[in-house]
């Protein structure tokens, strides 16, 4: 947050999409530490114990009935290194007259996937269950880095990656149970089989120039909600990130 703010690509984006509601992952920083000048939005911040290092925020026009901090569940999120997945900021929810929004930063399975059992076992159920407990009293929708490639469409080179973090079938299963519990991936409502829509892309060998990316970032949403959906977009023209935004527009 601190990096996109001093170049000015964060106000600038808000200046041009001017999002109801607006849900920030990995911000590496505490309210206090950044200065916002965003009259129109109240802000709600949840960020990690260790400094610098994960954190969700959510800008909103209008005010939640409630906000609610990390996942209310009864399982363990202690990792085997005792690291607590509550205590690292990620995930918001906030509650609307007629349905919940979530901004959540799934953890990282990391490059010698030490932490995906870790995320396997117990981030995946644990999210799911506080998702589907929202759900059984309004819609939710749920959006942010999810850190996996649901299908080999939603990465340029599926082959090459195949087992890698982003792309086990361990975490491709996390993203099946989020299906098979009832909850649409937005944009393939809109886009079936469209290939090249990435929404994360390396540094390296001007991958994001050359569309060499992944799509890790989504919105998801309650089934029973699909009415109110209108459109799903990705932003890939927008800079400031290794990441670039995703949205929806709903009708309620």
């Amino acid at each position: 947050m601190r990096a996109v703010l001093r170049k000015n690509f964060f106000l600038e984006f808000i200046k041009k999409y001017d999002p109801d509601i607006l849900c920030v992952q990995e911000t590496k920083a505490e309210k206090g530490q950044v200065l916002i000048d965003l009259p129109q939005y109240t802000e709600y911040w949840h960020s990690a114990k260790k400094k610098g290092y994960s954190g969700v925020a959510i800008f909103t026009k209008e005010k939640p009935k409630s906000v609610t901090y990390g996942i209310d569940s009864e399982r363990s999120l202690i990792d085997d290194q005792g690291r607590d997945g509550v205590a690292e900021g990620r995930v918001i929810t906030a509650e609307y007259q007629k349905f919940y929004v979530v901004t959540v930063y799934t953890p990282n399975a990391k490059d010698d996937l030490s932490r995906l059992a870790y995320r396997y076992k117990k981030w995946d159920p644990a999210f799911l269950l506080h998702c589907n407990m929202l759900q059984k009293k309004k819609p939710v929708i749920f959006c942010g880095d999810l850190n996996v490639a649901h299908k080999e469409i939603d990465l340029a080179r599926p082959k090459e990656n195949m087992g890698n973090k982003g792309f086990t079938k361990e975490e491709r299963e996390g993203f099946d149970n989020i299906v098979d519990a009832g909850f649409l991936d937005t944009l393939r409502i809109f886009y079936h089989d469209t290939p090249g829509l990435y929404t994360w892309w390396t540094h390296w060998a001007k991958a994001r120039e050359r569309n060499v990316g992944w799509r890790i970032d989504y919105v998801c949403a309650s089934g029973s909600f699909k009415k109110n959906i209108k459109k799903a977009f990705i932003l890939s023209d927008v800079m400031g990130s290794d990441h670039c935004p995703v949205g929806i527009d709903v009708q309620v």
